[in-house]
């Protein structure tokens, strides 16, 4: 039986057929000097170039490499997933493969793993300016922000860096999906490995193509994975105490409402003057409105409860250590 190799490289990759080579070489040449045992997963996400034929010939010079092949373009957090459950080695690397990550890299992040005891270590592209455009640049600076003061993890200054560095433990413990590779760090916190730490890495120039993450909906689409990546979290496994405690608040401010409109009714009356029919308010509408929703509210929450009750990961707990 073989052991497993020090480190795993997992490289997800689109339409990358020009820097895969180069790439390669550079994580051989990086291994040799290092005397590591390693392996380099190319997670190929439906590429529509020669990048798989390049895998191809590549595994035929050199053994350390594998490959995975989807159908179509996935995306890549599902490429990450596929190259994580592939993985064998002590330590997981994963880059970019279109050369903005340095391979040179990898020596230091594993050291900090295996020797300062981190379960995480992303970079931090200090020069991220190199290359990119404001229309990129100016939405990280944002994401990075939020992502800090929803997670919790307020040292980290680039959460989507590529280039990072995990215990094998890790990422056989999470799941990523979506287009969640953005809160990888997160995910892990919510797994129990808390001890997350940065290091700051050189940020190359692109020298073939173009990226493949521009514009402004990358930047939306990150902050709607943060309030869904916080709301499972947080409420996953208790949806009714989110929706039944708004649901009931909303219907009990409705209902009050209700009783005040048709007390000022039943007063004047009492007195003996003309009064409006209670349907001639607005405020009656509106309050008999919160109650509809109050009441949709409660049971959303309760429906949500019975699905979580019956999901096959309803007990699903990482166990670290049994004596």
């Amino acid at each position: 039986m073989t052991s497993a190799p020090n480190i795993s490289v997992v490289v997800p990759l689109y339409n990358e057929d020009e820097s895969l080579p180069e790439l390669h070489a550079w994580i051989q040449r990086v291994m040799t000097e290092n005397h590591f045992s390693y392996e380099v997963i190319f997670v190929d996400d439906g590429s529509t170039d020669h990048s798989w034929s390049v895998i191809e010939s590549l595994r035929e010079k050199d053994a350390n490499v594998h490959g995975i092949k989807f159908r179509r373009n996935y995306g890549k957090s599902p490429g990450l997933y596929n190259g994580f459950r592939a993985a064998k080695g002590d330590v997981v690397i994963t880059m970019d493969a279109d050369l903005q990550d340095s391979p040179d890299e990898i020596p230091e992040l594993y050291r900090m793993i295996t020797e300062e005891g981190y379960d995480l270590v992303s970079g931090y592209k200090m020069n991220r300016s190199q290359g990119d455009p404001l229309s990129k640049t100016i939405p990280t600076k944002l994401f990075n922000a939020t992502a800090r003061a929803v997670s919790g993890i307020h040292n980290l200054h680039d959460f989507n860096c590529g280039l990072k560095a995990y215990r094998q433990e890790v990422v056989k413990s999470i799941e990523v999906f979506g287009e969640m590779h953005r809160y990888i760090p997160y995910l892990a916190k919510n797994a129990g490995f808390d001890k997350i730490g940065e290091k700051r890495v050189h940020h190359q120039a692109r020298k073939f193509g173009k990226s493949k993450f521009m514009g402004w909906n990358r930047f939306v689409n990150g902050y709607l994975d943060l309030l869904t990546l916080w709301f499972l979290q947080s409420f996953g496994r208790k949806p009714m105490h989110v929706f039944g405690f708004l649901g009931t608040m909303v219907f009990f401010i409705g209902f009050i409402a209700c009783i005040v409109v048709g007390g000022i009714k039943l007063s004047a009356l009492i007195a003996g003057n003309p009064a409006p029919l209670v349907v001639h308010s607005p405020y009656f509408f509106i309050a008999l409105t919160m109650m509809i929703i109050g009441t949709q509210l409660f049971l959303t929450g309760f429906i949500g409860d019975l699905v979580s009750r019956n999901s096959a990961s309803r007990n699903d707990y990482h166990v670290e250590k049994e004596i």
